[in-house]
């Protein structure tokens, strides 16, 4: 049997429709005044994370983007507030820790998204 995005038990078959994304990050300063590459966008959840206790409500263990800052990188990319990142460079989201899936962004200059949306890829 096989689940649609937004009700994923890790492990299992998925199948739905998803949005390419591709993300280049731009150069920024850091709080410290280093340069660093910047997305403009952060993300919640994941495997080792509770779902239940989402203050976005969130109905699996995926991870999703939770913020994304005005004008940035991740905005004009077209990434949306509770999107669900289902891929990033290939790389299976669906089954990650939520450190994992963020040292996983942090590391590659540009991110080739495959997000789902409620509403565009599933209803």
């Amino acid at each position: 049997m096989t689940t649609t995005a937004f009700s994923h038990e890790p492990g299992t078959a998925m199948e739905c429709l998803s949005i390419p994304i591709t993300l280049e990050k731009e150069a920024g300063l850091d709080e410290h005044g280093r340069q660093v590459l910047k997305c403009g966008f952060k993300i919640g959840g994941g495997i080792d994370q509770d779902f239940m206790k989402s203050p976005q409500g969130y109905t699996d263990n995926g991870i999703y983007c939770t913020e994304v800052h005005d004008g940035s990188a991740a905005a004009r990319a077209g990434l949306r507030v509770h999107d669900k990142i289902l891929q990033c460079n290939g790389y299976d989201f669906t089954m990650v820790t939520h450190k994992k899936a963020v040292d996983y962004i942090k590391k590659h200059p540009v991110l080739n998204l495959l997000v789902a949306r409620k509403g565009v890829t599933h209803s």
